[in-house]
């Protein structure tokens, strides 16, 4: 990043959820900061916290979770202190989140046109309707929607799943955000779809210094999108730094095996590599590190907690026995 002020800050973040049955530590101790026009990319397997962290960087955790400890500085305004006046807003205004489901943003008794209009409306009084309505029907021709004036008026329903999370996407781009927080929003999306979603996602970064934190389990989404990543596993960031350094020098077994995961990755006709074992219950989390019970390095060592590293400027680690200098996949 560079040296101006982040856009966000977020510092030793901690996120709890207090079940029956214990303490579940989904974020615990995260940090980052990611700047104007920069986009991050958070990645990691199911169940890794990260998207707990960007609903707990919104104040979108509800009960039995609560944010327990750290700051989220927000151009300076700690998120976590602000209360819940101060996040409405923000939300949909400075900040957007774009979710993994479109139908936790899309009203479906309401026409799209009803909400867009709404959503620009909300935050600036002085935008009259029809002004509000070219800005809804531009997003959605943006977004790739054929005859986009005619689609307004339709209602969620009559929209694919697909068409539906274009929507959604459209609808975070309206108010040109300071900082967009996008939970795996081309899942659903065929590959062409996604790529012009991407393209656009860049291009707003580029052209008004909107900052995107871009949440994948998919690495050959952040390859072609991603100024930085950090790669989280059981509530933590084990290996962070630019795409470049990670994608081409992983240090972190867990990393490796991503990308060992990735087919383009891969020798031809090679059997894809999979990592052993599956993550664990974030409430009977091992001793020490959280993966040695999947990883072919562990030793006597990792049952310790690995401290945090910078073995190389600019990147970080949380690993006993990084593979610095080793092959790009190879576990």
């Amino acid at each position: 990043m560079s040296g101006a002020s982040p856009t966000l800050q977020v510092d030793n973040l901690e996120t709890h959820f207090f079940t029956k049955d214990g303490v579940a530590k989904a974020v615990d101790g995260v940090s980052f900061a990611i700047g104007r026009g920069e986009i991050m990319g958070l990645v990691g397997e199911s169940g890794s916290g990260k998207s707990v962290t960007g609903f707990s960087i919104i104040g979108l955790v509800d009960p039995p979770g609560r944010v327990v400890g750290g700051r989220v500085l927000f151009k300076g305004t700690d998120l976590v202190t602000l209360g819940p006046e101060g996040l409405r807003n923000l939300r949909g205004n400075r900040i957007a989140m774009i979710f993994q489901d479109p139908m936790m943003t899309l009203n479906p008794v309401l026409r799209i046109d009803t909400q867009m209009i709404e959503t620009v409306r909300a935050h600036d009084a002085s935008v009259t309707e029809a002004e509000a309505r070219a800005r809804a029907r531009d997003a959605l021709g943006q977004v790739g929607i054929p005859s986009p004036e005619e689609r307004l008026r339709a209602y969620p329903h009559q929209f694919s799943g697909g068409m539906r999370q274009r929507v959604a996407i459209a609808i975070a781009l309206l108010n040109k955000p300071d900082l967009i927080i996008a939970d795996e929003p081309t899942t659903a999306l065929d590959v062409t779809i996604q790529g012009q979603i991407l393209y656009e996602a860049q291009k707003l970064c580029r052209e008004t210094g909107t900052a995107l934190i871009w949440i994948t389990h998919d690495l050959a989404v952040i390859a072609g999108l991603a100024d930085h990543i950090s790669v989280m596993y059981a509530g933590r960031i084990v290996e962070q730094g630019s795409l470049d350094d990670v994608l081409d020098r992983p240090a972190h077994p867990y990393t490796r095996g991503l990308l060992g995961s990735v087919p383009g990755h891969n020798t031809r006709g090679r059997r894809l590599y999979q990592i052993p074992g599956m993550t664990p219950s974030l409430l009977r989390l091992p001793g020490g590190c959280a993966f040695k019970e999947r990883c072919p390095h562990a030793d006597r060592a990792c049952d310790t907690a690995p401290e945090i590293t910078r073995p190389i400027e600019g990147r970080l680690l949380r690993c006993v026995h990084p593979q610095l200098g080793a092959g790009s996949t190879a576990p």
